[in-house]
């Protein structure tokens, strides 16, 4: 079944770029355009940082001394903390991927990654300011309210998921010390840091590699989403087809909608679920590590309907 919806979606394609070959590439440059002038930028320093940071061993001593922050609100370990940093400020897929970098290299357990890396994969605040808010919506007044509408759901959510989790770990460890006693715990081996040309080369080439994938991604369902405008469906529709596919097309559509409250909402509700497009470029982020998609789908599909709910509250009661 899933081989010949996969087929029929191909043959859809291809028919799209045979029969309309100037909207498929001119999606397909728009999508390019976006990947280089925006994603690129933003995010390879951040991802060749990242990388150089989790393999030398230096991330360790650094979040050590800024975890206490985190934990006031959301009990992680040293390395959960610069997944929620990264994950925040950076922006997607920076979670997504430090918690696989992390989960490879033995720095997280799954049981915190399953949880990080549904929680901390969102679109980025600059982002959120700069092209939903002033650029395509011209709502700049809604900046901090949207922020706070599309990080508090994950936030509160991961801090209820992490504690539930410590608790329960903290009960199995109770176990296993009156079962072991105290003389047959095991320490952990010291962990010691090492910076060289090899470990930032190979930084480097994971970053590029990364945004490399991104940017075929972004391209690829740039055309999806050029190719849904031709549908023959109601402009309320295109739009919501085009942003639960790629988030960027669906705000800007999104933007050109008379109702100021329908664009609000279609624009909270693309970026809280990061679209079909997010979903396929966080798959390719954690694959091979067993971190679940059919959780982050769900978590995200939660995290999404809690999003919408409160900025509909928002809008009745403050605007």
């Amino acid at each position: 079944m899933k081989k010949n919806m996969f087929l029929l979606l191909m043959l859809l394609f291809i028919a799209y770029i045979l029969g309309y070959p100037e909207e498929s590439m001119r999606a397909a440059a728009d999508g390019l355009v976006l990947w280089y002038e925006r994603v690129l930028p933003a995010l390879l320093p951040f991802s060749i940082l990242s990388n150089i940071l989790i393999y030398s061993g230096m991330l360790t001593p650094i979040m050590r001394r800024l975890a206490f922050l985190v934990r006031i609100l959301i009990p992680v370990s040293d390395a959960g903390a610069f997944v929620l940093f990264s994950g925040f400020l950076f922006g997607f897929p920076m979670g997504s991927k430090n918690c696989s970098e992390l989960l490879k290299n033995g720095q997280i357990s799954l049981a915190e990654a399953e949880i990080l890396f549904i929680i901390t994969n969102n679109i980025g605040p600059v982002f959120i300011s700069g092209y939903i808010f002033h650029q395509q919506l011209q709502m700049p007044a809604l900046t901090l309210p949207g922020i706070a509408l599309l990080y508090l759901p994950p936030l509160l959510l991961g801090s209820l998921l992490l504690r539930r989790q410590k608790h329960r770990e903290h009960g199995v460890k109770k176990v296993e010390f009156f079962a072991k006693g105290d003389g047959d715990k095991q320490k952990n081996p010291a962990s010691g840091s090492q910076m060289n040309f090899k470990i930032i080369d190979a930084g480097i080439m994971n970053g590029f590699e990364t945004l490399a994938k991104l940017g075929g991604y972004i391209m690829l369902f740039s055309m999806a989403a050029s190719l849904i405008k031709q549908l023959p469906l109601s402009v309320l529709w295109q739009t919501v087809g085009i942003g639960a596919t790629e988030i960027t097309n669906g705000i800007r559509e999104a933007s050109l909608l008379p109702n100021p409250s329908d664009k609000f909402l279609l624009a909270m509700g693309f970026a809280a679920f990061g679209g079909i497009s997010g979903l396929a470029q966080t798959a390719s982020m954690v694959k091979g590590t067993g971190l679940s998609m059919k959780k982050y789908i769900v978590g995200k599909l939660f995290l999404t309907a809690v999003t919408v709910c409160l900025s509909i509250c928002y809008l009745k009661f403050f605007c």
